[in-house]
């Protein structure tokens, strides 16, 4: 169960992104991140509400609080990423630091997945950097500093799935209603410092409100996803998000995949199988 909550996490984050960057051609990233977040937070407070789940000790909150902030960094720099370069290659560079951050920490904490997943984890790594372009000919040209703010939203990315492991597993759904208690003022603060408004576009709004609806269910997958299995295995399967932002950004938005980036794309596929299989 974890493989699959996990697997879904990462279907749902790459549709979240994908809606967040084409926002962000139209809006300033930060505008797109703060109006997806203030919608995550009004779902997310609404259900720890309703479920009536107690209210959760200091580290749980501080640990959701700094998950949050880092989320939302990550997510302003990697919509700002996707405006100002090709999908096709920021989704898969900020996975691949996204990915390596909580294994690390997970192997760390003494982890040992079986032998298989060893196996499924580096060539999931190896699919990243194929998708990316790392190899081949990219048909939309992406400016280095772009790539560097892209593994920096890996990086963001990362941390959050760190902290969120670090949470009370019963706990609920405070993880999140901490991260998002954080993220919003933050966001909030930049938005006001950017000057960034809506003017008289409005329909780029309304991917910015499916953002939050995705991002926050995506997140729930992935808290529940690492409740019940190990950190380095459950980041590594959520990290496969480019898949389906690179799947849609070529079906809508006809950036090409080359040879090479599909050759990634399959070997992603074989790493779920390898790290589902040596997961115990």
């Amino acid at each position: 169960m974890p493989i699959l909550l996990a697997l879904t996490s990462a279907l749902v984050y790459g549709i979240a992104d994908y809606c967040g960057g084409r926002a962000s051609r139209v809006f300033a990233s930060a505008l797109v991140t703060f109006v997806g977040q203030v919608v995550s937070l009004t779902l997310v407070v609404g259900i720890v509400l309703v479920a009536g789940t107690p209210v959760p000790d200091g580290s749980t909150f501080a640990w959701g609080t700094f998950g949050g902030a880092a989320g939302a960094l990550g997510l302003v720099s990697l919509y700002h990423s996707f405006a100002n370069g090709a999908m096709t290659v920021v989704a898969p560079l900020s996975a691949v630091t996204g990915a390596i951050v909580p294994v690390a920490v997970g192997l760390v904490d003494g982890e040992r997945p079986g032998g298989i997943a060893y196996a499924g984890i580096a060539l999931a790594l190896v699919a990243v950097a194929l998708i990316s372009g790392a190899v081949g000919e990219r048909d939309r040209p992406t400016p280095r500093p772009i790539m560097a703010l892209a593994l920096f939203a890996g990086l963001c990315f990362g941390v959050l799935f760190v902290a969120l492991d670090r949470t009370d597993p019963d706990s609920g759904l405070w993880p999140l209603a901490a991260a998002r208690m954080s993220s919003v003022p933050i966001l909030f603060v930049l938005v006001l410092v950017l000057r960034a408004h809506p003017g008289r576009h409005r329909g780029p709004l309304l991917l910015a409100v499916l953002t939050g609806f995705l991002d926050m269910a995506a997140n729930l997958a992935y808290l529940e996803a690492v409740r019940g299995g190990m950190l380095s295995v459950v980041a590594v399967v959520s990290s496969l998000y480019p898949a389906s932002t690179v799947a849609l950004a070529f079906a809508l938005d006809r950036e090409r995949v080359d040879r090479w980036q599909g050759v990634g794309m399959g070997l992603a596929a074989a790493a779920l199988v390898l790290v589902t299989l040596g997961r115990a």
